[in-house]
């Protein structure tokens, strides 16, 4: 067996992106459907853009004058260098025809960058999904007015990834402490290598049916409550762990044992003592002190008190009292609870399963119930 922590978290997506116009106009469509899954690059909102095509228009117009410009300046260039070394113009006027040329061109750099600006613009009216993921509600509707520009965009909506999922959870710093002498024994310097398992279930579910490792831890103490953040890293394939809601998730904290297992049916409770009934010789009932350990599930560690092969009573404790004979009924212990603790039963020498540790119901001895 492993022992468990268990804390309580809230689930985030690995990836969240806000929406926003980058430029300003009206919304014309809204090609996607609220709460769907959409992948990157779908459009998601079309912006009025004949606007834009207009300035795109003018702009590259412009531009071609640019051009001719640059060509006919460099043309004057040209022949202002040869009539200066035939000394048919003075330096002065050669001076002049090349600034004209430097300055056509430095024109025509700036309208392309102009170009380029408003050929983005133009892009900009189509709002593509950055990520893929759960696109939420339409914020802005077909028809409505959209301010762009950066930080001061109007939000359209929301994409989250759901192909895994964060659990983040605040652990304390003793047991921060006791994982990283966990990981030091594997060989490992930090948490993210050591790939600690993690397990998490939402309030309605039961087991811990969603399995992870642990990605991240933060780089600091909270002073303030004496805690550090974790991180699970839990694969989504089905959307069921949404952001944003609360979980609980549990960690290993020690590395593989063997330990003895009982029902925790079977633990009595005598002032501040524990006890549980055993057979002894000739079915007579015997009471014994037990210490205990982790409680998995139904089934509790017993670290003493009990051995492989003792029969502990279950059921009909009231009627098998120390000193008395009882005939025993063997029952097997379901292993169900221990599905959620990745613990495997069997594989080494001495191992035993479940059936072998002999819990019994206990009856008085009548006809009926002898064997």
């Amino acid at each position: 067996m492993r022992d468990w922590d268990e804390y309580t978290g809230h689930l985030m997506a690995p990836e969240t992106a806000n929406i926003q116009a980058r430029v300003s106009g009206f919304i014309e469509q809204t090609p996607f459907k609220e709460g769907a899954l959409v992948h990157k690059g779908d459009v998601l909102f079309v912006i009025d853009s004949r606007p834009f095509k207009s300035d795109l228009d003018n702009k590259r117009a412009t531009l071609a004058k640019d051009e001719a410009q640059v060509i006919l300046t460099k043309a004057d260039l040209g022949r202002s260098e040869k009539l200066l070394a035939t000394k048919a113009i003075s330096e002065q006027d050669f001076d002049t025809s090349k600034a004209r040329f430097d300055q056509a061109k430095a024109q025509l750099a700036a309208d392309k960058a102009a170009e380029e600006l408003s050929a983005l613009n133009l892009e900009w009216t189509k709002v593509t999904a950055p990520i893929t993921g759960r696109v939420s509600r339409m914020y802005v509707t077909a028809g409505n007015p959209v301010n762009g520009g950066t930080g001061q965009g109007t939000l359209l909506t929301t994409v989250v990834s759901v192909g895994s999922i964060y659990c983040l959870a605040p652990v304390p710093e003793r047991t921060f402490l006791k994982y990283q002498a966990l990981a030091a024994q594997q060989g490992t310097i930090n948490l993210q290598e050591a790939k600690i398992p993690c397990f998490v279930q939402l309030e309605n579910e039961a087991g811990f049916p969603h399995r992870g490792v642990i990605d991240f831890i933060d780089n600091n103490v909270d002073a303030a409550t004496g805690t550090i953040q974790l991180r699970g890293l839990i694969p989504n394939p089905d959307g069921r762990l949404t952001p944003g809601a609360f979980a609980r998730m549990r960690l290993t904290n020690s590395k593989p044992y063997q330990t003895l297992l009982i029902p925790d049916i079977a633990v009595g409770t005598e002032q501040n003592e524990r006890f549980v009934l055993v057979l002894g010789k000739d079915n007579v009932v015997e009471s014994r002190h037990v210490k205990l350990g982790r409680l998995f599930g139904n089934l509790r560690s017993i670290s003493e008190g009990v051995k492989l092969g003792d029969k502990v009573v279950v059921n009909g404790m009231q009627q098998a009292r120390p000193g008395s004979q009882v005939n025993p009924t063997e029952v097997p212990v379901s292993l169900e609870s221990l599905s959620s603790f990745d613990v495997g039963l069997s594989s080494g020498p001495g191992t035993q399963t479940q059936t072998e540790k002999k819990p019994v119901d206990a009856a008085p001895p009548t006809e009926a119930t002898k064997r």
